[in-house]
């Protein structure tokens, strides 16, 4: 097994590849009672368009298809994964983001079984007409709550705005109408093609003893089933504008809400790939929104003092494998004034009498304690660890990578990303508002 050392904590990350390909992780942690699992396979919402296991041509898939089969996959002939986890002590869940889906559990004893309930509904799927047709009607009705709560209408219509091909402008749960059109075939394929062991991670962290054992469990585990050979996964993305001219600039909705809703919405033109150089894109954005837009900023304080904005200000910035992109905005009385005040600090970013190394300094050191502070949530621990950014480097390495972040790191960050050619702007507006 592969060693990971982290001195600051004083501890170890052992890694290893099962024979057929799965990636196991595990991360003793003392002084926990609980331990946490997580399987995670790279593949996402997006994914809606690739050439099937042991076929040649490329199919599309409808939209919502991965969450579908996030979904299916904890219900079999005769059990019900849930069911049997709660016998074993543990609760579990599972979750699909745009590139990823992952299964977890958390249990405080009985690790052994958890890990084989975990690893057996993720890779025996059972689908039949009639469950399929019935999970339909529940995934139909969270589509629609979601399409009546402005939040998400917001920001997919941003998402939407900034990338008006690519599928992750479309709900990870996909549409009433996309999940109609899906079949026991369609999830079985999906399976086939995108939870090969050689796709997959094992993530495990918490009160373990001896490491060595539970890879021995995994590989008698593994050992017990039978896996097709291991395909090259083949994915296609509809072709995008490399200078972003296809961006839609502005879109207002009108909702029954009682106050406006602003958000500003920047695409990252370069791909960042998925590894070490896009961690430090990530971390380095962190840093600079925080610099200019986080609690302590002058210039936020100054709006949230004039009411421009108010505690619902928030931002985010999301890098994934094909594509990034940074949201910002919250509740206004005046959603135009709130999206050109956001606007306007982005364009004047190195101009900001918060940019300067001293606050620099500051930001980073909260960055740290919070990261430090984060390494004490098995659950963190385990997200963060299932993340594609660390096949190549460890999370421990975090640390060393913002203290290397410099001022001229974030003007540059900034010169590159916030061009006014790749924003958008969407406003929600109440219904019975006059806009004249």
């Amino acid at each position: 097994m592969k060693l990971r050392q982290n001195p600051r904590l004083g501890e170890t990350l052992y890694e290893t590849e099962l024979e057929n390909g799965l990636t196991v992780k595990i991360y003793p942690k003392s002084g926990y009672h609980k331990i946490y699992a997580i399987l995670t396979t790279n593949y996402g919402s997006i994914d809606k368009t690739f050439i099937p296991a042991g076929e040649t041509d490329y199919v599309t898939v409808p939209d919502g298809i991965a969450h579908f089969l996030e979904h299916k996959l904890f219900e079999k002939k005769d059990y019900d994964a849930f069911e049997k986890f709660g016998r074993y002590g543990a609760s579990s869940n599972a979750f699909t983001s745009f590139t990823r889906t992952s299964y977890l559990f958390s249990t405080t004893s009985h690790l052994r079984e958890n890990l084989d309930i975990l690893l057996d509904f993720v890779q025996e799927p059972y689908f039949s007409t009639e469950t399929v047709e019935k999970e339909k009607g529940i995934i139909g009705q969270e589509i629609q709550m979601y399409n009546d709560e402005p939040d998400w209408r917001l920001f997919y219509t941003v998402i939407g705005n900034l990338y008006p091909s690519h599928p992750v402008r479309t709900d990870i749960a996909g549409t009433v109408d996309s999940i109609a059109q899906i079949t026991p075939e369609a999830l079985y394929q999906a399976h086939a093609t995108f939870y090969q062991p050689s796709n997959m991670n094992l993530f495990i962290v918490g009160q373990i003893d001896d490491p060595d054992e539970v890879v021995d469990w995994l590989n008698a585990n593994q050992a017990a089933k039978t896996f097709a050979q291991p395909t090259e996964i083949v994915r296609s993305l509809p072709e995008e504008a490399e200078d972003g001219h296809d961006i839609i600039p502005y879109r207002s909705l009108e909702m029954p809400i009682t106050r406006s809703k602003s958000m500003v919405g920047i695409k990252g033109l370069t791909d960042y790939g998925t590894g070490e150089l896009a961690l430090e894109t990530k971390l380095k954005m962190n840093l600079l929104l925080e610099l200019l837009l986080g609690d302590s900023s002058t210039q936020v304080q100054k709006l949230y003092d004039d009411g421009t904005l108010d505690d619902s200000f928030g931002y985010e910035f999301a890098i994934q494998r094909s594509f990034n992109f940074v949201t910002l905005g919250g509740d206004a009385d005046n959603a135009q004034e709130l999206s050109d005040a956001i606007i306007n600090i982005l364009e004047h970013a190195t101009e900001s009498p918060d940019f300067s190394e001293d606050n620099l300094a500051l930001v980073k050191r909260a960055a740290i304690g919070e990261y430090l502070q984060a390494f004490n949530s098995l659950e963190a621990i385990a997200n963060q660890y299932s993340d594609e950014f660390f096949t190549e480097i460890s999370p421990f390495d975090v640390l060393g990578l913002i203290e290397q972040v410099t001022l001229a790191d974030l003007q540059q960050m900034a010169t590159d990303y916030f061009k006014i050619e790749t924003m958008t702007v969407c406003h929600i507006l109440p219904e019975e508002a006059n806009h004249a």
